[in-house]
């Protein structure tokens, strides 16, 4: 059975939720029954699959978050939250 389609908003407004140091605050729920990126209550929230082993669930975040962006992965860095599901992710220029 394919995987369904992951919904992502606009990359525009993503980034307008950004600080003005480009920094990101994220909302991740690991182990997810599917993919999704969503802005609630001007919130940025993410869902993977991935379980919070190892670091993988945070890697599955890194990469939707930037697949949503429009950026490669390599542009954006987590700067604090590897142990929590709130994040804050830097964007690179």
């Amino acid at each position: 059975m394919a995987r369904p389609r992951t919904d992502l908003p606009p990359a525009d407004d993503l980034r307008a939720l950004a600080s003005e140091g480009g920094h990101l605050a994220v909302r991740a729920t690991p182990g997810a029954r599917s993919e999704a990126v969503s802005i609630e209550a001007g919130r940025v929230l993410v869902k993977v699959r991935a379980q919070p082993e190892s670091g993988a669930a945070n890697d599955a975040v890194l990469k939707l978050l930037a697949k949503a962006l429009g950026l490669p992965p390599s542009r954006l860095q987590m700067l604090r939250g590897a142990t929590s599901r709130d994040k804050i992710f830097a964007i690179r220029d």
